[in-house]
């Protein structure tokens, strides 16, 4: 039987009843599929989750659909199908204001209030804006925009402050094709893969230059990103071929490197369980455990699906969602929720 039987296999039998959090016994799986929750007429691909936990929702940016799909934090249970987007590519959540900022990358980008789901507000915001890093220390986002699918030659890196929608600090970078950011909270930089260049740059937020660029060599088409800012390590992961690369955030040295899913779109850093998840569409999870900062190991390959390739990772529920695109498989789009395991 091949992955994606197994996973409907198992989905056919599982249910959305609440996970069991004990700690898990010795040898157990870190992942344990626990439930799916399926999108009727969804074309295309979906793009970035959020979590809102004080309202207890998952929201996802249902990029090619134009709608973005509220969910139930626990049960995974749709709520509500928003429709009526350009092309919206991620999702942040204030709890400040309890408001919802939806990046669309066509039209202006709404502000609901997440009570009442009302638009309070849209900020015009640079044409193809995306993809974003948090910065909680000054209450601001930094998110990528321009590009090759505007289209533009260059790209930009913009501080935004999602409370007023004022753009701070914009940086233009020579790339068509820029991807995921990690941003430092206790330090002074933004790391952004540059896809088409194949490298990653790093930015002075203060200064808002880059200081200085890292090649990855041996693949191509740098895209998802995570860190572990404890341990001064960058998750960078390729598509052309699937690649891991483990590198030090402070001089760009490669401490390892592991095969991983193709049509990669999302790695994950669990600092509880000191694992690294990728997920990509090529139908598995791979899970890397963290031994020290220098040392680490493949431990499973988790079935998932064809085109499940965007996660979230729900670490105060023990949850990772893995949403299934269905531009590729031309199946049913889902949402997959697997349990955590403990270490």
């Amino acid at each position: 039987m091949n992955i994606r039987s197994l996973v409907l296999a198992s989905v056919a039998a599982l249910s959305l009843a609440g996970c069991n959090k004990a700690a898990a016994p010795e040898g157990a799986a870190p992942l344990k599929l626990s439930g799916s929750v399926d999108f009727p007429g969804y074309t295309g691909d979906f793009d970035m989750f959020e979590i809102d936990p004080k309202n207890s929702r998952l929201l996802l940016a249902g990029e090619e659909s134009h709608e973005l799909e509220v969910m139930d934090l626990q049960s995974g249970a749709i709520q509500r199908r928003i429709i009526g987007f350009g092309v919206p590519h991620s999702v942040h959540y204030n709890a400040d204001t309890n408001e919802v900022l939806v990046l669309d990358g066509e039209k202006p980008s709404p502000v609901y209030d997440a009570a009442s789901w009302t638009v309070k507000r849209a900020y015009t915001l640079p044409a193809g804006a995306d993809t974003f890093g948090n910065d909680p220390a000054r209450g601001h986002i930094w998110l990528t925009s321009g590009g090759k699918d505007v289209p533009q030659k260059e790209s930009n890196i913009t501080e935004l402050d999602p409370k007023t929608g004022k753009l701070l600090t914009n940086l233009h970078i020579d790339s068509e094709h820029v991807e995921t950011m990690a941003v430092e909270q206790n330090g002074p930089h933004i790391y952004v893969n540059l896809t088409d260049k194949n490298t990653v740059a790093v930015i002075d937020r203060k200064s808002g230059k880059i200081v200085t660029q890292w090649p990855i060599k041996g693949a191509e088409q740098n895209a998802p990103m995570a860190m572990d800012e404890l341990n001064h390590r960058l998750f960078v992961v390729t598509r052309k071929p699937g690649m891991l690369f483990i590198l030090n955030s402070e001089n760009g040295a490669v401490v390892a490197s592991f095969a991983a899913p193709l049509r990669c779109d999302q790695v994950i850093w669990d600092a509880a369980n000191r694992r690294i998840y990728v997920t990509g569409g090529e139908g598995y999870i791979s899970v890397i455990e963290q031994d020290d900062a220098d040392h680490y190991r493949e431990v499973a390959k988790i079935p998932s699906m064809d085109g499940a390739k965007t996660a979230i990772l729900d670490a105060a529920n023990r949850h990772l969602w893995v949403a299934v695109s269905p531009g590729e498989s031309g199946a049913m789009g889902k949402v997959l929720r697997f349990d955590v395991a403990p270490r």
